[in-house]
C-alpha cells in the first residue's frame, strides 16, 4: 500500500461520490440536518481525502458522515460497515505491538494502517457516538484510539457491541485476532 499512488482518476473520483451520496441518502438518521450539497463541496475541495475515503471504502468501511464539527465546520465521515471492515482485520494495535511479536506477527498494525490510509483510529468518545447512530461490531471488534497511560503499560482498548450494549475493554496491544479490526475517523 505504501507504494500506491494517493490520487484518484477522474473516474474513481465519480465512482466513489455516487456511492458515498447513495450512502449519505440512504441513511438520514446518521446526519439529519446536514445537506449533500454542502458535503460535496467540501470533498470537491479535497482530492487527498477523497484517497483516503476511497481506501475506507476498498477495505469494507462503507464510510458515511456522522456530524459536522461546529468549530471547524467539517464534516465527519466514519466506518458505518455492521461488523468492523474486513480489509482492516487481524491486526495488533500499533507499530510498538507489532515489533514486539517475535513469533506469528500480523499482516500490520491498526494504528499503522490507519496512518498510510490517512484517517484517524476512533477513540472510545467517538466509538460510543456511532454506536448511537445504529448497531455495530454485534460479532467482530474495533481497535479504540488508546490513553497513552494504558498504552505505556502494554494495553490497548478495544469495544464491541453485545447484548443491547456498548462495552469497551483492553488486551495487550500486541494481540490480534481474525474477528478485530479499526474503525477509522476522516475530517473533511
Amino acid at each position: 500500500m505504501k507504494n500506491k499512488s494517493k490520487a484518484l482518476s477522474a473516474e474513481q473520483n465519480a465512482e466513489l461520490l455516487v456511492i458515498l451520496q447513495e450512502r449519505f441518502e440512504a441513511n438520514p438518521h446518521r446526519h439529519s440536518s446536514l445537506k449533500w450539497g454542502d458535503v460535496k463541496v467540501r470533498l470537491d475541495a479535497a482530492a487527498e481525502k477523497l484517497w483516503s475515503l476511497s481506501e475506507m471504502e476498498r477495505t469494507g468501511g462503507e464510510p458515511d458522515v456522522i456530524a459536522c464539527d461546529p468549530a471547524t465546520g467539517q464534516f465527519l465521515f466514519a466506518d458505518c460497515a455492521a461488523e468492523t471492515p474486513k480489509g482492516r482485520r487481524s491486526l495488533c494495535y500499533d507499530q510498538a505491538a507489532l515489533a514486539s511479536r517475535k513469533e506469528n506477527k500480523p499482516q500490520g498494525s491498526a494504528c499503522g494502517m490507519a496512518e498510510e490510509m490517512g484517517i484517524e483510529v476512533l477513540d472510545e468518545t467517538q466509538y460510543r457516538e456511532l454506536q448511537k447512530l445504529g448497531v455495530f461490531d454485534v460479532k467482530t471488534s474495533s481497535w479504540l484510539m488508546t490513553p497513552e497511560p494504558i498504552r505505556k503499560l502494554g494495553g490497548a482498548l478495544f469495544g464491541d457491541s453485545r447484548y443491547g450494549r456498548v462495552f469497551v475493554y483492553h488486551n495487550g496491544a500486541e494481540s490480534y485476532y481474525a474477528a478485530r479490526g479499526f474503525r477509522g475517523l476522516l475530517r473533511v
